[in-house]
């Protein structure tokens, strides 16, 4: 798993007027390819009257999956360009679908090629560009005589941490990145002088800064 990535935080769109052609760019962040073409063929069905709903989406680790349609519009001029931006923002996981009403005037395939990049700018800034960090959960089980330091540690170094169970000890959920995971059972392990039970759990993915 990727200690970190790129994409968006939820669907949405935005429309860009150019030269009187309608360009409404619709993000979603997807799972796999049935999602992403799930989420194409709602956008195709809720625009069926538009000139072109062009397309592209991104999925896998290593970007494994990329695929573009232009949807009619001359080829290379559509879906190259909507996959291009997800690349260049290295953005992963996410499809995006480019409506077009067309305005009456003819853009050339540079412009075309312009207008669809703006469109997939839009759907992006509309879905909010986010980074997933993964973290290892880490169960700290202590006695209550510890609880108040390690909370305080736990505190002052801005350690995520989840539910604390309390029984007839204490159990604090942390989630170091997971790149520090043995670092901070090393760090923990010492703070207690050893005292602490120590289990490390599954592996989430949790929004950097929150």
């Amino acid at each position: 798993m990727l200690e970190r990535y790129q994409t968006v935080r939820q669907e949405g769109q935005q429309e860009i007027v150019i030269r009187k052609s309608r360009f409404i760019g619709h993000i979603r962040p997807v799972g796999n390819e049935e999602e992403a073409n799930a989420f194409i063929q709602e956008i195709k069905k809720l625009h069926r009257g538009a000139t072109h709903n062009c397309s592209a989406y991104l999925l896998g680790e290593r970007d494994e999956i990329q695929k573009q349609s232009d949807d009619g519009e001359p080829s290379g001029t559509a879906g190259k360009p909507i996959l291009e931006v997800l690349k260049n923002r290295e953005l992963k996981n996410v499809a995006v679908v480019v409506t077009r009403y067309f305005g009456g005037i003819m853009l050339g395939a540079g412009g075309l090629i312009r207008a669809y990049a703006d469109g997939a700018v839009a759907a992006v800034e509309a879905g909010e560009e986010i980074t997933r960090v993964l973290h290892t959960q880490v169960f700290v089980t202590i006695d209550y005589t510890w609880h108040g330091k390690v909370e305080n540690e736990l505190r002052s170094r801005e350690v995520r941490t989840g539910e604390t169970q309390f029984t007839d000890k204490v159990t604090v959920l942390c989630l170091p990145p997971a790149g520090e995971a043995d670092l901070f059972v090393s760090w923990i392990t010492d703070l207690t002088q050893g005292q602490a039970e120590v289990t490390k759990g599954d592996s989430v993915y949790y929004i950097e800064g929150e």
